[in-house]
């Protein structure tokens, strides 16, 4: 039987700090965004940039860590897997957001 694996790496730079929730127990959440780049060169031969930004999402020791160390701009890498979730907004409207729930994260 093969197993299947949800598991993501991403390396990039924060854009802003992190937004830090303290629930009971004092167990955290730590929310941010993170900037990939990749770079190609179009048909004319110019070098291309194209970002993705991807919402990251940390609990517990993680979060702490996060806290303590990530500011906006802060080179790091991530390891996690994908999470998606879906709410009603304030006017009743479907919305869906695909974040990266954080396990493991190295600083540069």
């Amino acid at each position: 039987m093969t197993q299947l694996v949800n598991n993501v790496q991403l390396i990039g730079r924060a854009g802003l700090a992190p937004e830090i929730k303290t629930f009971e127990k004092d167990r955290k959440l730590a929310r941010f965004s993170l900037a990939t780049n990749e770079y190609y060169y179009d048909q004319k031969g110019e070098r291309q940039e194209n970002t993705q930004w991807h919402n990251l999402v940390a609990w517990g020791k993680t979060a702490e860590i996060i806290e303590k160390v990530v500011t906006k701009g802060k080179e790091l890498a991530v390891s996690g897997k994908l999470i998606n979730r879906s709410w009603d907004d304030k006017d009743g409207n479907k919305r869906y957001i695909t974040e990266v729930s954080i396990n493991q994260i190295h600083l540069f």
